[in-house]
């Protein structure tokens, strides 16, 4: 069915936008950004990139940003239930009023041959930079990369860098220098490097440094972050997400914002190692890098791991690195075309020798983990809904 772009409401847009790439074609964002800018005025732009933990940094610094009287929006993909966790701003999800207000602003804006191209995710971004027009912070989550996201069309006024490593390959590149170096070229002025798990993204800092200066002639300023330790949260929240926490405070230090570490501990993270129940805990994880963090958070735990996966993640990797927390699987129906033959991983659990299993109920004497990405929570979610209806 055909739509009029110009006249159609949000929902029918992103009813018939691309939802992911087939070849990436950035002109169109950088087209419709050159049009749009003209009636914007954007706030101190702090683009986070990185494989893990762009959602938890994100969040914390835009919460507390919001809570020292900062007028603050965090973008932010996917979304687990709902579309408008995406654009959060002040402190709530945005409404469906804002977001149609700033569909509409765009539709009067651009001309129709941009609005049928730009894809869903680029769409997405310009409607948090009409949303966050005037702000003071615009926090902003890349997506799949860095330099050629939608969200590296607008100058970023500082970059934070969350932990490098394997994901996304076909788009990226296959290792971790080639990762880093695409993400770290989004940056403009200056980076905040995070928790690494290779040191190998250290040293592609410094070669990114020096081909922008040579490209571009940005002078680029690289700071690393080195202490882990030295800041704590609130025993509800993963121990690993303090590793976020320290590049945050970095931030905020960057910033001149004085810092209270109690307000950290206000922060609702939906879906990052989440206990929703006293034995279910959900984390929109996917790769080995996200895997390997829950592995230690359950050490000494066993659960019943309910799961699935695309089928361009490294599914292998991640079931081998939580083998030894888990005592069962359920592998969760999927109707999405991305997602892996069941029979694949009906294979590699058999290999590991983890019994598959079909969840029928909820044990209350049974630790739950789900896992395997943001479609996975959506649809265990959804489905404990309807159980409890």
């Amino acid at each position: 069915m055909l739509i009029d772009f110009k006249k159609a409401s949000l929902e029918e847009v992103l009813q018939h936008k691309t939802m992911y790439y087939e070849k990436i074609d950035f002109s169109i964002v950088q087209n419709s950004w050159k049009i749009l800018s003209e009636h914007l005025e954007l706030p101190f732009i702090i683009h986070i990139v990185g494989t893990n933990g762009k959602g938890s940094t994100g969040r914390f610094l835009s919460h507390y940003l919001h809570k020292k009287g900062f007028r603050t929006l965090h973008y932010s993909s996917p979304h687990i239930m709902k579309f408008n966790e995406r654009i959060w701003i002040n402190g709530r999800d945005s409404s469906d009023i804002e977001l149609q207000m700033a569909s509409s602003k765009l539709q009067e804006i651009l001309p129709l041959n941009l609005l049928e191209k730009l894809t869903y995710f680029e769409y997405t971004t310009l409607l948090a930079f009409v949303l966050s027009s005037s702000f003071d912070y615009l926090v902003l989550e890349a997506g799949l990369g860095g330099e050629f996201d939608a969200t590296n069309i607008a100058k970023n006024d500082l970059s934070l860098i969350t932990t490098i490593g394997l994901d996304h390959q076909s788009f990226l590149g296959n290792t971790i220098e080639e990762i880093a170096r695409t993400k770290m070229r989004s940056v403009d002025t200056k980076m905040l490097i995070g928790y690494q798990t290779s040191n190998k993204v250290y040293e592609t800092a410094l070669k990114v440094k020096d081909e922008l200066k040579d490209e571009f002639g940005r002078d680029i300023v690289i700071q690393i972050v080195k202490e882990f330790d030295k800041y704590s949260l609130d025993e509800r929240f993963a121990s690993y997400l303090k590793l976020n926490l320290h590049l945050v405070i970095e931030a905020l230090k960057e910033l001149n914002i004085d810092i209270d570490l109690d307000i950290f501990n206000e922060v609702k993270l939906s879906g990052r190692c989440e206990k929703i129940k006293k034995n279910i805990t959900i984390d929109v994880g996917h790769n080995p890098l996200a895997a390997t963090f829950l592995a230690k958070e359950f050490n000494n735990k066993k659960v019943h791991l309910i799961y699935n996966s695309y089928a361009d993640k490294d599914y292998k990797e991640v079931l081998t690195i939580l083998k030894p927390i888990v005592t069962k699987i359920t592998i969760i129906d999927l109707d999405d075309k991305r997602i892996v033959d069941k029979n694949n991983l009906l294979e590699i659990c058999h290999n590991l020798n983890i019994m598959v299993t079909s969840l029928e109920n909820i044990e209350p004497d049974e630790e739950y983990l789900v896992f395997g990405s943001f479609l996975v929570v959506e649809k265990f979610l959804e489905n404990m809904r309807l159980n409890e209806e």
